[in-house]
């Protein structure tokens, strides 16, 4: 016992400088609500940083209070990123040492940085990673459902209209042949709504609701769409909430999979414009966009044929099959 004692203050008490890390630009991960889950290299990170880009300023200044870290913060959100851009890209061409972390998680997943990453290699200049927390990783090891292949798709739209174009659009990939499960995340006072469109799009397959991950009131819920909603309506839900659909039946799989890319182009015609079933053809089968896309012309201009020579038929029909005299 004594000796775990040691141990546990040896971690405790860890020097920063010890841990190996990389210069430039640095994406780390922080706890999406149990504090015990930080890092070791996230913490050397935080502590030996030139500047630290945050989205709230008050939350990672907490994180850094309780471990003892006093280094530069700089707020870095949605609304201010392009306008910090030049600024942030000019101290790290400096040769400074520029940490990125979100409010919880891994940073750009649902978050801001993409464009300061972007930049950043663009540029040439050097972009690393300390991995840790993410809920939608976390979610799906805990839901029951496949864990691979899966689709990870940040915030479904949060208007009603906009939504359920988005649920229709994966479930025309779906019919293209796409299996996997499906993550997203929601904000508690839209998971009703959510989950009856949901239902809608997909019918009632397995699916499941992670809220407060790694947190005193974690909660994870596995159960059919239909049910999920039933007890949702009864229990509001709170919380930070990560979403899971399950993959397509395997008879619906198996289906897509013997069925011919040419069938399996004109249903998807039939179901929306040109180009959406020519994206949806290329996510299903890697093949390329431009090949469906010139496929599903040439079938739409036959099909535009074909429904010109009707009339004749519909005319040979009525004067007895004769014609013309």
């Amino acid at each position: 016992m004594p000796r775990a004692h040691a141990t546990t203050a040896s971690v405790l008490s860890f020097d920063p400088a010890e841990i190996p890390l990389p210069d430039g630009l640095v994406l780390v991960a922080t706890p999406i609500g149990n504090l015990g889950d930080v890092s070791l290299r996230a913490l050397a990170a935080l502590a030996r940083a030139d500047l630290i880009l945050c989205e709230d300023t008050r939350l990672t200044a907490r994180l850094c209070q309780k471990f003892g870290i006093d280094r530069p913060l700089l707020s870095f959100h949605e609304h201010n990123e392009k306008k910090r851009l030049g600024e942030v890209l000019a101290r790290l061409e400096a040769g400074e040492r520029v940490v990125l972390v979100s409010d919880a998680g891994t940073p750009l997943l649902s978050d801001p940085g993409f464009p300061l990453l972007r930049a950043a290699l663009d540029r040439g200049l050097p972009v690393s990673a300390v991995p840790g927390p993410n809920a939608a990783l976390l979610a799906l090891v805990l839901s029951g459902l496949p864990p691979a292949p899966f689709l990870f798709l940040g915030f479904p739209p949060p208007k009603e209209g906009a939504r359920r174009r988005h649920f229709a659009h994966l479930a025309k990939l779906e019919a293209a042949g796409l299996a996997a499960t499906l993550i997203w995340y929601e904000a508690p006072h839209r998971l009703l709504s959510t989950l009856e469109d949901l239902l809608a799009a997909f019918g009632p397959r397995p699916a499941a609701v992670a809220r407060e991950l790694t947190k005193r009131f974690e909660e994870v819920r596995r159960a059919p769409l239909p049910d999920l909603l039933a007890h949702f309506r009864t229990v509001p839900p709170r919380g930070e909430i990560t979403l899971l659909l399950a993959p397509p039946p395997s008879d619906r799989r198996e289906e897509a999979e013997t069925t011919p890319l040419s069938e399996r182009l004109e249903a998807a015609l039939a179901e929306g414009s040109l180009k959406e079933a020519a994206a949806a053809m290329r996510a299903a089968s890697g093949l390329s966009r431009r090949l469906f896309y010139q496929r599903g012309l040439a079938l739409r201009q036959k099909a535009r044929k074909e429904g010109e020579a009707e009339p004749d038929a519909e005319q040979d029909e009525e004067t007895g099959g004769k014609g013309e005299e």
